[in-house]
């Protein structure tokens, strides 16, 4: 397998894995810690060293997994890129949920720092929006984990643009940490939030892109051409949303259209669909997400196909 590129993450100095490794889903739903080693290593062996999760994921149990994984592995902690996530909360009492307020920022960091057993992690990220919380309580309290020493730098996930924009404005104005990346879905079927709505921070404030769903939740795999198939993630009752997103018709319609580009390159469509993301030079590092070990090193083979990509980019956007 070729060499792990890596890209810097955002206006900052740190260098990321262009394909990485996330436990949203999987962590403690489908994988115990046994799986969750196997695929840590792998992935770690193959060059990734960029691990996202977040507070909400099988409410704090994919922290726990993550980091006991890494312990067990006896991987360094300075060998890997950690992150978590903040706002939906997993203590059902009011403003503790759906927040960003600063009470609830400041003990939600304590909290995945202590089921991870780590003084810090590299990236926290806003995990939504919070539009009852003024832009400049969330900086000042992202600002002060960092200063703090529990975070090293901040994001977002699922922000508008105009939020982002307001955030960096005000953090450039007082001389507080920047955020420096965002985490937005971005595949074949969602593209505009990437590639119009952002336009103007990449020049701006050179905004990083941690991408989650490369493959549309299995959609530009090529599984779901047929109907939903047992046990996969759209016949999952609490995916119930990725079920409707398989079923349109437009998204068939494109996932036919990557198909037969497939047949005809010879190249997977999940490797096209993961590839198509990388290509895109905001992107700092395409998030992967695997139930199994045999998911996450068919993704990774990904890395010694991206030349032939590369060249087959205009007829993939054309999809």
């Amino acid at each position: 397998m070729e060499t792990m590129p890596h890209r810097q993450l955002g206006n900052s100095g740190l260098s990321v894995s262009l394909f990485s490794f996330g436990s949203w889903v999987t962590f403690g739903k489908q994988m115990d810690i046994g799986s969750v080693k196997e695929c840590l290593k792998y992935a770690f062996d193959h060059g990734v060293n960029f691990f996202d999760n977040a507070e909400v994921y099988a409410q704090g149990v994919s922290e726990e997994l993550m980091m006991q994984g890494f312990r067990e592995l006896g991987l360094h902690r300075n060998d890997i890129i950690l992150t978590t996530k903040f706002f939906w909360g997993i203590e059902n009492r009011i403003n503790f949920k759906n927040t960003l307020n600063r009470k609830y920022l400041m003990q939600a960091i304590d909290g995945s720092l202590k089921r991870m057993k780590t003084d810090f992690v590299d990236v926290a990220y806003c995990h939504r929006y919070d539009p009852n919380t003024p832009i400049h309580e969330i900086v000042f309290a992202m600002d002060q984990m960092i200063r703090d020493g529990k975070a090293l730098y901040w994001g977002t996930s699922e922000w508008p643009a105009i939020a982002i924009d307001m955030a960096y404005d005000f953090a450039v104005e007082n001389g507080l940490h920047r955020p420096i990346v965002e985490q937005p879905q971005y595949n074949l079927i969602h593209r505009d939030k990437v590639e119009k709505e952002f336009k103007p921070l990449y020049e701006k404030m050179n905004l990083g892109l941690t991408t989650w769903s490369p493959l549309a939740s299995g959609l530009l795999t090529g599984k779901y051409l047929n109907g939903i198939p047992e046990g996969s993630r759209a016949s999952m009752k609490s995916m119930s949303y990725v079920k409707e997103e398989i079923e349109n018709q437009e998204n068939q319609k494109k996932a036919e259209k990557l198909s037969a580009i497939s047949k005809k390159s010879g190249i997977s469509m999940t490797h096209l669909a993961l590839g198509w993301v990388a290509l895109n030079p905001n992107v700092s590092t395409v998030i992967l997400g695997a139930s199994r070990l045999e998911q996450l090193k068919e993704n990774l083979e990904v890395v010694s196909k991206m030349k032939m990509i590369t060249e087959l980019k205009k007829e993939l956007d054309q999809i």
